[in-house]
């Protein structure tokens, strides 16, 4: 008789697709002579676990098991594609450590589902040899304006790895061009032999930067992997990356896990942007999934944007990355001029009602010298018509009677507004009266960019008005005069630049940790819309002169401002300055956890508090929040993991939300 086959490693470690913290470790299965050419490490299996057939990943190949008993059998080998390569595997196992996730919560987001027929039709395409595009000559627009700028590209160029937080200047020439200096350190990075990640928040920055890439570097040279492409497009450019067909991968958060062979850079645009962490447990932020990815592959690093978080910050101060920003001088040169409504003497005295109106008259003043020279950006922080009502006696919010939720107004057919509805259930308020004062009159502190616009269609009636918000997001605006009305984040790009900018609403009304941090964010994000300060742009903002943020603004100065509230959040110990984990559930699975919990020393435990009810239910709520110094934040986050273990493996009723430094700390 024949000899059976020898399997020469027959046993697989295996990642089984199951979101159980005291399941969270990989589990040994048998391998079949029939299986052994296609389970290789990386492979996608089927076996069976706790009596259902379940899904998994192969990490590794071994010889021996820990188990003592006999090994169950693969049920099949799903795909010999490796689409889980070994560096992929260890960033996802230390992604899950630091968010106290599951290792197949977070192989869900670095493995998109398989797609069969693609990957049969990209196993039949030949390779082709990648071209790189001839090398330029002069010095390259984007990064000569930074005095260190083409150090980096050098050091790129000759196989180094340089870590860096790039300040751009918030200006529509060619100093502002980030997606062209991504696209630029890319072809750098090719020229060393080695392959980049270049990671944006949302979609429209990323069709900046392929427009870029595909200029630079030629279409055929990249890749482009999002979460909103299809399935198929999806996958097909994920095995591009991991066979090796293509070095450059740019995409949104999902790109963060390409698996680019000789990784030699990632690039993050506006780490600020709350796009960037993943609405999905464990909830993982791509500033920190990118920079424990380079931790392990030992690559270059380039955080950039026109604001600066205080994470960023607080590695600059550590020496992790280094600051790369333009001198002064160049900044009050290329960068648009920024200014204060009614920040003089002189502005009060021509309008003594500036301060307390939405559009002092100095606003219409620029508005009627820029016209002439091209369009203007009026940025509004919310979409709608009068999306905020209070008792116009007592100043009161305009509460629901049913729910006791917020109530609004929006335009109606006719062009006026209709009647109070509730922001959260939407129920009409006819007979709507203030429970304090019994008034039935009501104003609106918060405009929306709906009348907003109706108001500068009134007071400019020869020029054209248009709207850019959520919905109806307008791709681009021809240089003709017109005013725009936008909302933070949908502002389109004016050909060669808008003429000025206006930024109304600028009270920090948000209680949240962030407020001042983003609202500058957002506010250098449109400045950086408008033509340089050489060829005449302007902004002005409406609001207190005496603000902070407004005044970093006009300052240009973010790394300032992020310097200021790093140290302010040091002294009232909130992240990134400690370690904060924030645990949300019913009460009684909450007691259940602090009796469970054995923290390091020193945890300081605030709450519970309620934090609301969920819709369809009536049980309330609860959030305990846990921080601890950055020396003691690994071991806060194992014993935090502990727990959720124990209570997993338990069955205990009262499912719990762990999220490690969140990013809305309100």
């Amino acid at each position: 008789m024949p000899k059976a086959p020898v399997v020469e490693r027959p046993i697989a470690r295996v990642a089984v697709d199951v979101s159980l913290s005291h399941l969270d470790r990989p589990f040994d299965y048998a391998i079949t002579p029939e299986q052994d050419a296609d389970a290789v490490p990386g492979a996608r299996v089927r076996l069976r676990f706790a009596g259902k057939q379940r899904d998994g990943l192969i990490l590794e190949l071994v010889t021996a098991s820990d188990h003592a008993g006999p090994l169950a059998p693969l049920t099949k080998v799903i795909s010999p594609e490796p689409v889980l390569t070994p560096a992929i595997a260890r960033l996802v196992r230390r992604v899950a450590d630091h968010y106290a996730g599951c290792f197949a919560d977070v192989m869900r987001l670095a493995v998109p589902p398989r797609h069969a027929a693609t990957e049969k039709a990209a196993s039949g395409q030949l390779d082709q040899e990648l071209q790189l595009p001839a090398e330029g000559t002069g010095p390259d627009p984007t990064w000569s304006t930074y005095p260190t700028g083409p150090a980096l590209v050098s050091a790129l160029r000759e196989g180094h790895s340089p870590r860096a937080a790039w300040q751009v200047t918030p200006t529509a020439g060619p100093a502002g061009d980030w997606a062209h200096g991504f696209a630029t350190a890319a072809v750098a990075t090719l020229r060393s032999g080695r392959g980049s990640v270049l990671v944006v928040p949302d979609q429209r920055d990323l069709d900046r930067l392929q427009a870029a890439c595909t200029q630079v570097l030629g279409e055929r040279s990249f890749v482009v992997l999002s979460a909103d492409l299809g399935p198929a497009a999806r996958y097909r450019a994920f095995l591009a990356a991991l066979r090796g067909k293509v070095k450059v991968v740019i995409g949104t958060r999902a790109a963060s896990f390409a698996p680019v062979h000789d990784l030699g850079l990632v690039a993050l645009w506006d780490d600020g942007d709350d796009l960037l962490s993943e609405p999905r447990a464990p909830y993982p932020h791509a500033r920190d999934v990118l920079a424990l990815r380079v931790a392990d592959a030992r690559a270059a690093t380039l955080f950039a944007g026109h604001g600066r978080t205080a994470e960023v910050q607080q590695w600059v101060e550590r020496g992790w990355l280094t600051d790369l920003s333009a001198e002064r001088t160049a900044i009050r040169h290329t960068a648009p001029r920024v200014k204060i409504s009614a920040d003089t003497d002189f502005a009060l005295e021509r309008d003594p009602a500036a301060r307390a109106a939405r559009v002092p008259h100095q606003v219409f003043t620029v508005l009627r010298a820029a016209l002439p020279q091209g369009p203007v950006l009026i940025q509004v922080p919310r979409a709608g018509y009068l999306v905020a009502l209070v008792c116009d006696s007592c100043r009161e919010p305009a509460r629901c009677a049913h729910c006791d939720g917020p109530t609004r107004t929006e335009r109606s057919a006719g062009g006026g507004p209709t009647a109070i509805s509730c922001g959260w259930c939407g129920r009409l308020q006819p007979d709507w009266a203030c429970r304090i004062c019994g008034s039935s009159r009501i104003r609106a502190p918060i405009v929306g960019a709906t009348r907003t616009a109706e108001e500068f269609g009134k007071a400019f009636p020869n020029t054209p008005v248009r709207r850019s918000m959520a919905g109806q997001v307008l791709a681009e605006v021809p240089a003709t005069a017109a005013i725009v009305v936008a909302t933070p984040g949908a502002e389109p790009p004016a050909s060669g630049g808008y003429a000025a900018a206006v930024l109304l609403d600028t009270q920090l009304l948000r209680p949240d940790l962030r407020a001042g941090e983003e609202a500058l964010r957002r506010w250098l994000n449109a400045v950086a819309l408008v033509r340089g300060g050489f060829d005449g742009g302007t902004v002005i903002a409406v609001g207190e002169s005496s603000g902070r943020a407004l005044q970093a603004l006009v300052r240009l100065d973010p790394q300032g401002a992020a310097i200021r509230e790093l140290a302010e959040r040091a002294e009232a110990h909130f992240p990134p300055a400690v370690k904060m984990v924030t645990v949300e559930g019913r009460a009684s699975a909450l007691a259940e956890f602090n009796q469970l919990a054995v923290l390091p020393d020193p945890t300081e435990v605030l709450g519970p508090i309620e934090i609301g009810m969920p819709p369809g239910t009536e049980e309330m709520l609860h959030r305990i929040t846990l921080r601890t110094p950055l020396a003691n934040g690994a071991a806060l986050v194992r014993s935090v993991k502990e727990v959720t273990s124990i209570r997993s493996a338990k069955k205990c009723e009262g499912p719990l939300r762990v999220r490690v430094d969140p990013v809305t700390i309100a």
